[in-house]
């Protein structure tokens, strides 16, 4: 097992920095800004042959009882409790805070291994900088600049010294790959509290309060004996109503998690009913080409009319969505939850499915003797055989002769056959076409010479005799 570093201190002390340096990753947002992080995020490391584990969480402060800063804290005492060691991070250019205090007495009480780092030291004295922070009695305090990556190297080795060299970093857990699944959705739909139904636990903050997750979190997961990675995503608001910085970043690490997925669960908001905003992110995952499952969140406490009105809305709006499977469900009280997963399993194995060339060919033959494309022209499209060019999504590449006179019609023709011969629902499907290359096109037969001009013209005249 790796060992587990924690970071922990009050907001704006540099934690996020600190953890981008320590994954030698980007992956939480930075931005001079308190509060800016909220949920655990999780991230791999090592020194050497020393794998770690490193979490990054939000702004401690454990005075405050009700909000987002309490649910914030009851996140940062969880991911304490899973630590091997904690990283108690501070100022050294603000100097010793009142905060710092109450938070180091909290610590004190857990048992863990406790490292003080002063951060932000860049350009100052490191004696004067550790000097007034071991009033608080956490031993010597490490100083460091997270920022220009100063002396990390002797923090880590610090913090991991009780902790032995891996033989073979390849064969950690950390370093394997899993089914990649983002939960996708406008603002306050349930993305997190469908997650913490999935995990069973309170892993994500769940606020009744639009943009509560700022940033993408990669959470590793477990169902059915098989094994996931969860991405919980910002919500995607309209492009005219994001004016906040941080609410910028949060969207391109949305859009960037969308595109690292292997499947998209898109999450919409039945009592809200769906908006222009869910057909515009179910278009963005479209045009990535991730599988996808659709659920319809909220669907408890609603009577009938309300979900005739949005099952007639649903079909009106996202009706290009029709290869994806729909569950009807309630994050909040699990309903409907369980079926989430094996849709997923599905759409992930259509994605990544393999189709042999010539099943692929008699299945495009076969769906040609149905339906020939219409002409283009004065002759008619030749299709003869097809081939999978790549997956996720699927790529069919058909070869023939004037493929280019092929209307979207017949394109999307042959992609619904494909889909519904080889089962693969939950994913998009893509036909390229491509027309075989004429070697003489546009090139001059050579001069002939007097010896082939002299039988030619011998040729015709014995034809000229034979047919008159």
């Amino acid at each position: 097992m790796k060992p587990t570093l924690v970071l922990v201190g009050r907001p704006n002390v540099g934690k996020s920095t600190l953890f981008n340096r320590l994954t030698r990753s980007r992956d939480a947002i930075v931005a001079d800004i308190p509060g800016l992080t909220r949920d655990r995020h999780y991230g791999h490391g090592r020194l050497g042959l020393k794998p770690y584990l490193v979490v990054d969480t939000g702004g401690f402060e454990p005075v405050v009882k009700s909000g987002i800063l309490h649910a914030m804290a009851r996140q940062t005492l969880q991911a304490v409790d899973e630590a091997d060691v904690v990283l108690f991070i501070v100022d050294g250019r603000q100097g010793l805070a009142s905060q710092d205090k109450i938070i180091a007495d909290q610590l004190r009480k857990t048992g863990r291994k406790i490292i003080l780092v002063v951060n932000k030291a860049e350009g100052m004295s490191y004696s004067t900088a550790a000097a007034e922070f071991h009033e608080l009695g956490l031993g010597t305090p490490c100083v460091v600049s997270a920022l220009h990556g100063e002396h990390l190297g002797e923090l880590i080795d610090f913090a991991l010294e009780d902790y032995p060299y891996a033989e073979d970093i390849e064969a950690e857990p950390g370093q394997e790959k899993y089914p990649v699944i983002a939960i996708a959705g406008r603002p306050n739909v349930g993305k997190s509290t469908l997650i913490n139904t999935l995990l069973g636990e309170e892993r994500m903050i769940a606020f009744d309060q639009p943009g509560t997750t700022r940033d993408s979190i990669y959470i590793d997961f477990e169902y059915s004996q098989r094994r996931y990675t969860l991405i919980d995503t910002a919500g995607l608001r309209r492009s005219g109503k994001v004016w906040e910085t941080v609410e910028k970043f949060s969207v391109v690490k949305t859009l960037q998690s969308i595109e690292a997925a292997n499947v998209v669960v898109l999450v919409l908001d039945a009592q809200s009913g769906i908006s222009e905003q869910d057909a515009h992110i179910a278009g963005f995952i479209l045009e990535t080409g991730r599988a996808l499952v659709i659920a319809i969140n909220k669907w408890d406490g609603m009577d009938d009319y309300q979900r005739d009105t949005t099952k007639r809305e649903f079909e009106r709006k996202l009706a290009f969505l029709n290869f994806a499977n729909l569950h009807y469900i309630s994050a909040l009280y699990g309903n409907g939850v369980k079926a989430l997963m094996p849709s997923v399993d599905a759409a992930y194995t259509a994605a990544m499915a393999h189709i042999p060339t010539p099943k692929l060919t008699r299945v495009m033959l076969a769906a040609v003797a149905r339906q020939q494309p219409p002409r283009g022209g004065v002759s008619r499209p030749k299709l003869r055989y097809a081939h999978q060019g790549g997956e996720n999504p699927p790529l069919i590449i058909v070869h023939g002769s004037m493929l280019d006179h092929v209307p979207q019609t017949y394109r999307r023709y042959l992609e619904n056959t494909f889909r519904d011969v080889f089962e693969l629902k939950g994913t998009p499907l893509r036909v390229e076409f491509r027309t075989g290359h004429n070697p003489y096109a546009g090139k001059k037969a050579p001069p002939l010479t007097e010896e082939e001009a002299r039988r030619a013209h011998s040729r015709r005249r014995r034809n000229r005799k034979k047919y008159g």
